[in-house]
């Protein structure tokens, strides 16, 4: 496994907290100067947060782990 694919792996199983660090890192920036790039922050949020919604499926909402797998059944003997 590849560093990106430990990096998606890690991403989708905590997009939650992705989500806030986004936030976070945002609201920083914009503090630090004094909103004057708060609508570039703004955008670069949004496509962080895009990026990471591409990550988690479809069926998974952020935070949760994946579904585990079913066992396979044996065909019913008749």
């Amino acid at each position: 496994m590849g560093f990106l694919d430990t990096v998606k792996n890690l991403v989708s199983k905590n997009a939650d907290k992705v989500d806030t660090a986004i936030d976070k890192v945002g609201d920083a920036v914009d503090k630090k100067t004094g909103n004057k790039y708060k609508s570039v922050v703004d955008k670069a949020q949004d496509a962080a947060k895009k990026a990471v919604d591409k990550q988690v499926p479809p069926t998974q909402q952020s935070g949760q782990t994946p579904p585990a797998n079913d066992p396979p059944t044996a065909p019913p003997i008749s």
